[in-house]
């Protein structure tokens, strides 16, 4: 479809995101989208087997989200949220917070995972000056992405996405990576970093880390971590952009623990894929430093379309379908295909795979090609147009290769997209 006159139109005048500019296959017009498939300007049909980065939960084009949306546009379509109010936020805020970890009590606006991450690091360096108190230090684990804008590109793994800007970033400490070899190094480095009192924050993604190839780690291990860095006065931070809503089999990841975040970043799925939206969640007590005559101790952060009526009417149609029945039979079944197809993968193919995990709706499989794992392993460009010419868009962090589907998926379509992994990984040179 390189001769389609959307894709000359496309190439003359638009930068795609995370897409070299050499190299690569042009794009691919979309028309239409049902369900779990897109649809192509020939016909032809794509399954969307990630969700369409991970933001899709209820299937494409959904009619329960899009009469929401058209329902809103007709009434209020925006306002300025800094004193004004209306019914979708209200409305919204009320809902995550009742299925959110119960230490949570406010909700605070923005427009993706990015700002939600930037609005919760500023939150937190806030919340100590406001206090009087010096501590300038943050923790990540190493390998984390928390978004592409300054200060979430400061709490990620220093990679080459963002060696062009690491002047320009503040220090942020790292962690090992907790898999089992390196959980208890991974406590000792926090226990020593955060013992002297400096340490604002502690930033993670609970249970997976996404970007860096679906990587998991122990739920019993984050508990130590923040029961000791809580101890020392330490705001833990949980970006759950993409483990929230159902991912990992709980509406958040977090809720695996006994010991809740004290801070939480939210957007992706929040809409079910409809329009972009990020929130920051925290406990009474961070809102409280906050509270003060002092003018100059507001949080003195905002975005133009922060709450947008649109955003927030489609997410609260979202979390009505996320919370029905049928949703929740999706979820459990889901789990336990994605969690069995991990298994037998695993099993079958011992040559042609590393390693199999799954977590709830995600499994991920580390594929034996290229020299080592991660993003830049050359085998992802070929695994990437190897599905995609078989109708299933699975887009490979590396040589790891994950399945995250809407939660719409039909037994008959997971199984396809089970049936030509099998049928690729059978192929696999390991020489």
């Amino acid at each position: 479809m390189t001769n389609h006159p959307l894709v000359a139109r496309d190439a003359a005048s638009i930068w795609h995101p995370f897409t070299p500019l050499t190299g690569l296959r042009p794009p691919l017009p979309v028309v239409a989208a049902q369900d779990c498939w897109l649809h192509l300007a020939d016909g032809r049909r794509i399954l969307d087997a990630i969700s369409s980065w991970w933001v899709n939960l209820h299937g494409h084009a959904h009619p329960h989200l899009a009469a929401a949306l058209a329902r809103q546009a007709q009434q209020l379509e925006h306002v300025i949220f800094a004193g004004f109010t209306h019914e979708p936020a209200v409305q919204l805020a009320e809902g995550l917070l009742r299925i959110l970890p119960p230490n949570q009590a406010k909700v605070f606006f923005s427009d993706n995972g990015s700002t939600a991450t930037e609005v919760a690091l500023k939150m937190a360096f806030q919340y100590f000056y406001n206090r009087g108190e010096q501590r300038p230090k943050v923790v990540a684990l190493e390998g984390g992405y928390h978004g592409d804008t300054f200060g979430a590109m400061a709490v990620g793994d220093p990679s080459p996405f963002n060696a062009p800007f690491k002047p320009y970033l503040f220090e942020v400490e790292f962690l090992p990576f907790p898999e089992a070899d390196h959980e208890a190094a991974a406590l000792a480095r926090l226990d020593a970093l955060t013992a002297p009192g400096e340490v604002a924050a502690f930033i993670f993604e609970p249970l997976v880390q996404g970007a860096s190839g679906m990587r998991m780690y122990r739920p019993e291990w984050l508990d130590q971590a923040l029961a000791l860095a809580q101890s020392r006065g330490v705001l833990c931070i949980a970006d759950e952009v993409m483990t929230g809503f159902g991912r990992t089999g709980h509406w958040f990841a977090s809720q695996y623990l006994t010991h809740p975040p004290d801070i939480m970043c939210l957007s992706k799925g929040i809409t079910g894929g409809f329009m972009p939206l990020g929130v920051t969640t925290c406990t009474a007590a961070v809102q409280a430093a906050y509270r003060h005559d002092d003018l100059f101790k507001t949080f003195f952060h905002g975005h133009s379309y922060t709450a947008n009526p649109l955003a927030c009417a489609v997410a609260n149609a979202s979390l009505e379908l996320l919370l029905g029945e049928a949703c929740r039979e999706s979820l459990c079944w889901l789990t336990g295909q994605q969690a069995e197809f991990a298994q037998r993968v695993a099993a079958r193919y011992p040559q042609a795979v590393r390693q199999a995990r799954a977590l709830g709706t995600i499994a991920a499989l580390e594929i034996a090609q290229g020299q080592a794992s991660g993003y830049f392993n050359e085998a992802r460009n070929a695994l990437y147009y190897y599905f995609l010419d078989r109708d299933v868009l699975l887009r490979p962090l590396g040589n790891v290769l994950y399945v995250l589907p809407p939660y719409c998926i039909t037994a008959s379509e997971l199984a396809t997209v089970y049936q030509v992994i099998e049928e690729f990984l059978a192929g696999v040179n390991v020489g």
